[in-house]
Order: C-alpha cells, then sequence, then structure tokens
C-alpha cells in the first residue's frame, strides 16, 4: 500500500499540509497528445487533508495554469455562504512517494489561506489517514 508521512514543526497550528503536484488527468492528458499539442505542466501547490470538506478544492488559478475545461458543475458551502456555483475539473493529485490519485475537483477562490489545495473525503475515502499529533506526524496511504 503507497504511503507517505509528513512531519510539520507545529501540526496543530499549520495543520497536515503536504506539497503535492496538480496535473491534467489521464483522459485529458491523451487528447493532449492525439492531438500533437502541449501538455501543460505539473503545478506545485500547497494541500491540507481537510476531513470536514466532502470534495477536493483547488484555488480557481490552478486551473486556469493547467488550461482545464470544467466537466461539471456543483453547488458548495462554505463558512460564510450556502449554494454557492463553482465549476468541477478532472485532475491527477501527485503525492510523495509516487502515491497518485485522478478525481474530479472543485474551483474555488481560497483565498486569504496559506494553501492551494483542500484534499477532501473524496479522495480520503480510497485510503487510511493518520494524526499523529504528539509528535507532530500524519500518514497519508492508498
Amino acid at each position: 500500500m503507497p504511503s507517505f508521512t509528513t512531519q510539520v514543526a507545529n501540526l496543530q497550528e499549520v495543520g497536515p499540509v503536504v506539497e503535492i503536484k496538480l496535473a491534467v488527468g489521464t483522459i485529458i492528458e491523451d487528447v493532449f497528445q492525439k492531438n500533437s499539442q502541449n501538455i501543460p505542466t505539473h503545478i506545485q501547490a500547497a494541500a491540507m487533508i481537510d476531513t470536514g470538506a466532502t470534495g477536493t478544492v483547488v484555488r480557481e488559478d490552478i486551473v486556469k495554469q493547467l488550461d482545464l475545461h470544467p466537466v461539471g458543475t456543483t453547488l458548495i458551502n462554505t463558512p460564510s455562504s450556502t449554494n454557492v456555483q463553482c465549476y468541477e475539473y478532472l485532475v491527477r493529485l501527485l503525492f510523495p512517494n509516487n502515491v497518485v490519485v485522478e478525481t474530479v475537483v472543485i474551483a474555488a477562490p481560497l483565498q486569504g489561506q496559506h494553501i492551494q489545495c483542500l484534499i477532501g473525503r473524496d479522495v480520503l475515502k480510497h485510503g487510511v489517514f493518520i494524526y499523529t499529533g504528539y509528535i507532530n506526524t500524519f500518514t497519508l496511504s492508498f
């Protein structure tokens, strides 16, 4: 079972944040290749594992950088608003130790955050998440 463990200096204050790469989904990459188009370069992002998030969320500017087109829309609720319509995109999440998850993500502003991505329960349902607060580490296994 592929996994990674990360230590954060102050896990309680910073949260379970990991550096990941975001890339176009496999199907989209195949279309780019068949059409002899350049495949957008992956984007480095700080991602927080968020057991309170139903779905994975990425900052809107990332989907623009990856030149993605929406595959759908969804309504989300935030701490300050309800029924906010957002676009969904197919992406690959590349975690440390070659852990790869392909999923549909929601694009949202995430302004004022120290992260560019929230890893939600749509991804966590495939794995095991272990938060070990007293030694400031967390592990994610798939």
